[in-house]
């Protein structure tokens, strides 16, 4: 089921969708008028309660008197918790013309839209079904939020913007006006309701998109690729598999349908056989967000799409930059969306990709290796050129990193968790926290900043230096690379996000694309002997953690994603690039190439 461009975005009306409630209303009926002086954040509602689990429990249950509203779009049957599979209960009870609208990626929908093939209202309430029966299964929702724009195409015969119409879901810690954003920590909720939208959000409904839910984040943020466990609202599940986690820290927009400042993006889009895109900081819009350690800027997250398309991940950057958002966010580069290159232009007839097939910390599991061989050999199949990334300091770039997220030494964290408790991932990153918890000195800060424009330098120049390796002659056009070194894993069992975070600490753009599904029954391993020397024994305990948690039945069926990387600021190049690979692949497997 297609889940459209996230930023992670509208709004709904009342007219000929009146169960649904206007965005100020729902906030008013749950929580009384608003007012703020600041134009961020308000407190509203009764003053919180000192227990954590009764505002968790007030929490969960506002949300579902919400989701009651519309009976009618319930899971009628019963699902029993040993079930393995619930790929398909999110769309089993929905009409055809339901079923084919939630079928579509976003670009189709807002042509049928545009052309009036569907109206408004009954993509939003097709999304809407999906969405609460989505909930009942995986635990993705945090905020409830509805509207139609049909009338206005009725009477102008215009769509509102380029969006028009196309629902769009919202990152819990990404401002919405009228909503809470809670963050994923207990002592947020009911403090936060946003009296203003974030720059992305307001582009969103300029663009006539509807922002029709908030999705899940876990506590703190840095769950990053270990699950969507938030502390105001528990768990978030894998579709289709409940045992396994849909990442982080985005686990309730892939679960449905962001942000990324070390695989928050990439890890649920790759677990959940989606499209992801992180750009460099500074190519689209980021002001608006809230979460610990705002203003630190040493590593700073970019927001981009989760999509079920390659094409939706150009139409979500197309828009946002089609409103020159760097007006209103100074941060941003005057940088307009070049679409001619993501069709092509100035793409090299032969690539030269080199593939990263073990990072040196953490190999990869087999199901991944298998699809770099195959992606490889699909590639060279098609005239490319193929070389191999040998790791560079991926260890040192962890821990510089680790660093930078804690450069308070985690004192916000503590402070903020103070009267609730942390989940396991939370508790084990927090484990983490370099000089034991004491903050760095400025002195130190300057140094650690020196060290990352170092590093930045190594890997450039390495980069360039890969001419000497190409058949073409030329410096590489992309790597290619896991995304994690494991399936889905577990919740909370995942201990490396090295395969992400490494570019993050370069600010390289980055695409997650689907790469197939591993089928356990019958599975012998691809042969890569020649590709690289796998390690015969753990190089160290993350590695050894990482590896026990191999075993082919518990990932049967389980989606495999791979990332493309690029250089700075080359969005449009990268998805390009991205096209160009997909076509290779399909030519492989026999069939006809077409855009994603």
């Amino acid at each position: 089921m297609p889940l459209p461009v996230s930023a992670s975005g509208p709004r709904l009306t009342r007219p000929a969708f009146q169960d649904c409630l206007a965005v100020e209303d729902l906030v008013q009926d749950a929580f009384g008028p608003l007012d703020s002086p600041s134009g961020l954040i308000v407190y509203v509602g009764q003053k919180p309660q000192s227990d954590w689990q009764d505002t968790s429990a007030r929490k969960v249950k506002e949300r579902q008197a919400r989701l009651d509203r519309w009976p009618q779009w319930r899971l009628r049957d019963h699902v029993p918790d040993d079930r393995r599979d619930v790929s398909m209960l999110p769309t089993s009870q929905l009409t055809p013309r339901e079923h084919e609208i939630v079928h579509l990626d976003a670009t189709s929908l807002v042509e049928f839209l545009r052309n009036r093939r569907y109206t408004a209202v009954e993509v939003l309430t097709a999304f809407c079904h999906v969405a609460t029966i989505a909930q009942g299964l995986t635990n993705c929702l945090t905020e409830i939020i509805a509207a139609e724009l049909d009338k206005h195409l009725a009477e102008t015969g215009e769509v509102v913007g380029p969006l028009h119409g196309l629902p769009v879901s919202i990152k819990d810690h990404i401002l919405v006006k009228g909503h809470d954003t809670s963050t994923g920590y207990i002592a947020w909720a009911y403090k936060t309701v946003a009296t203003k939208d974030a720059v992305v959000v307001d582009i969103l409904r300029k663009a006539g998109a509807v922002i029709y839910v908030k999705t899940a984040n876990p506590q703190t943020l840095l769950s990053l690729l270990l699950n969507g466990r938030s502390g105001a609202l528990a768990l978030t599940l894998h579709l289709p598999y409940p045992a396994l986690t849909p990442g982080g820290s985005s686990g309730g927009e892939s679960s449905l349908i962001s942000t990324d400042i070390g695989g928050s993006i990439r890890i649920p889009a790759a677990h959940m056989g989606l499209y992801g895109l992180k750009g460099s900081v500074g190519r689209i819009p980021h002001a608006g967000l809230m979460g610990s350690h705002d203003g630190m800027d040493a590593i700073v997250g970019a927001l981009g799409p989760i999509a079920t398309s390659a094409r939706d991940l150009a139409l979500f950057c197309r828009v946002m930059l089609q409103y020159e958002p760097w007006l209103v966010e100074p941060p941003l580069l005057e940088m307009p969306w070049k679409q001619n290159v993501v069709e092509g232009d100035g793409i090299p007839e032969r690539l030269s990709i080199a593939i990263l097939w073990d990072d040196g910390v953490v190999a990869p599991d087999p199901p991944i290796l298998d699809a770099l061989r195959r992606t490889k050999d699909a590639l060279v199949a098609a005239g490319h050129d193929v070389i191999q990334w040998i790791p560079v300091d991926h260890q040192e770039a962890w821990n510089l990193i680790m660093k930078f997220y804690f450069l308070d030494g985690g004192v916000e964290y503590r402070q903020t968790m103070s009267g609730e408790p942390q989940v396991p991932q939370t508790e084990w990153i927090m484990s983490q926290v370099p000089k034991n918890g004491k903050p760095f000195t400025v002195a130190e800060i300057f140094k650690l900043n020196l060290a990352r424009e170092q590093f930045r330098s190594k890997i450039a120049a390495y980069w360039n230096e890969t001419r000497f390796r190409t058949a073409t002659g030329r410096h590489i056009d992309a790597v290619l690379s896991p995304v994690a070194p494991t399936l889905a894993p577990q919740h909370d069992m995942t201990r490396w996000w090295g395969y992400t975070s490494y570019w993050n600490l370069m600010d390289f753009p980055a695409v997650v694309f689907p790469a197939g599904r591993f089928i356990a029954q019958g599975y012998t391993p691809l042969d890569t002997s020649s590709e690289f020397c796998a390690p015969q024994h753990p190089r160290n305990q993350v590695e050894e953690f990482v590896r026990k948690q191999w075993a082919a039945d518990t990932y049967d069926n389980a989606s495999v994603g791979l990332q493309l990387i690029g250089r700075r600021l080359n969005e449009e190049r990268v998805l390009g690039i991205l096209q160009v690979v997909e076509s290779a692949i399909q030519m492989s497997q026999g069939h006809i190439s077409h855009p994603s």
